[in-house]
């Protein structure tokens, strides 16, 4: 229903507002950090896990050799590599020599690993939009463009108008605003030899990675809340619609005895659930900020033994998903999950009809895809609400940040 999440909105006295109103992004950190806090709890979980060694997500612990084989792209699945060169090129040119040494870093950098989907800046990689010129903002928009679908940027920064909108809302501009947003570059823009960039804010990181011709974009974390703007200049914008549909096209899909076993558990918040199935931040969702190296044990149905229907559904699923790649890359996306469909798992988490809020994981060795519903956080509810959603894209067994592809070209590549 459009608008419904007005009527959760907190008094402008609300403590929950309050305490944080008129806080610069590095006071509200200092806050968010504070022992004893739900945030301070979240910070100290979260904050050790990136300096792990990077070996990606699995779901037995086990990482399989040979799925990522660096060669050159196959024509027509080429990245756009040239227009994202000249993009990070005009950006850096944008910059200062301070600012310009501030937003690098190599390649293979364990900074890849510190975004995080949180409004509170856990990590201040690289630079900070919302304190830079107009000029670095629209270039560091333009490379975006440059490497992603049209329609890829569009829900990308609609994620940052989202952001915007919900900070004029409930009063926090400084909070929670359009360009609240790091931006870093790693590696040295090139034709063929690796390098990426990475965006990560409230309800937005994307992680993007070229070399010889391939994209890899993941880790992705998509959200909104609310999932829509129902006034002012971006009156209109919404998000996941696809998404919900197509997760719940496949449950319609399912035969009832397959649909009962996808279903691992019929509330989302379940007495059945084991304990920590439910995350203070991330909720139901596994393979969020942080989780690079998770072991995810698959659940639900295995999508080989699903009617065809069903199974091109799934397959809906993942094109959403991996919508945000070019034409050629998406292709080639496409391609290495249909080639892994026998070893693909299907889960689902609450209710399947329409309005009902839920959790749905595809899982294969190439691709690992959620969507969860989420409770309140700068809105007033303490159940998951339609409105309120988080998206997870993940290339597990290693090639998150196209680290599998970086350490080929390692190998091979003189230094």
């Amino acid at each position: 229903m459009p608008g419904e999440f007005r009527q959760y909105l907190f008094p402008p006295e609300h403590p929950r507002l309050a305490d944080v109103r008129g806080m610069d992004p590095y006071g509200y950190r200092e806050a968010a950090r504070k022992k004893g806090t739900f945030t301070g709890g979240l910070v100290e979980g979260w904050t050790p896990l990136y300096r792990n060694d990077f070996r990606g997500v699995t779901e037995d612990g086990t990482l399989r050799d040979g799925l990522y084989p660096l060669t050159p792209a196959e024509p027509g699945e080429e990245a756009p590599v040239a227009a994202m060169v000249t993009a990070a090129t005009e950006l850096l040119a944008a910059l200062d020599d301070a600012s310009r040494a501030r937003v690098s870093f190599p390649v293979d950098a364990v900074e890849w690993q510190t975004w995080a989907n949180p409004e509170f800046m856990q990590f201040d990689t690289g630079l900070r939009l919302e304190f830079q010129p107009p000029e670095v903002r629209e270039k560091a928009l333009a490379l975006m463009a440059a490497s992603l679908s049209p329609d890829g940027f569009e829900l990308t920064h609609a994620m940052m108008l989202i952001n915007g909108f919900l900070g004029e809302v409930v009063g926090l501009p400084t909070v929670l605003g359009e360009w609240s947003y790091n931006i870093a570059l790693y590696g040295e823009p090139d034709l063929r030899a690796p390098w990426g960039w990475q965006l990560f804010g409230h309800h937005c990181a994307v992680n993007c990675l070229v070399v010889e011709g391939r994209m890899v974009l993941s880790p992705v974390f998509l959200g909104a809340e609310p999932n829509e703007i129902d006034a002012g200049p971006h009156a209109g914008t919404e998000s996941f619609t696809e998404r919900i549909a197509a997760g719940l096209a496949v449950m319609a899909a399912l035969p009832p005895e397959q649909r009962a076993a996808a279903t691992v558990y019929a509330r989302m918040v379940d007495p059945a659930m084991p304990p920590g199935r439910v995350h203070p931040g991330d909720e139901r969702h596994l393979a969020g900020a942080f989780q690079d190296n998770r072991i995810i044990p698959v659940e639900g149905v295995p999508v080989a033994g699903m009617p065809a229907g069903a199974q091109q559904r799934v397959l809906a699923i993942c094109e959403q998903f991996l919508s945000l790649l070019p034409a050629g890359p998406r292709a080639a996306r496409l391609r290495e999950v249909a080639e892994h469909l026998d070893d693909t798992w299907f889960c689902w988490i609450g209710g399947h009809a329409e309005g009902d809020v839920f959790y749905y994981r595809v899982q294969s060795p190439v691709l690992i895809a959620e969507l969860d519903h989420h409770c309140g956080v700068f809105l007033d509810y303490d159940t998951p609400k339609p409105f309120h959603i988080h998206t997870v894209l993940r290339t597990p067994h290693g090639n998150d940040y196209g680290r599998a592809y970086v350490r080929q070209w390692q190998a091979t590549s003189p230094t």
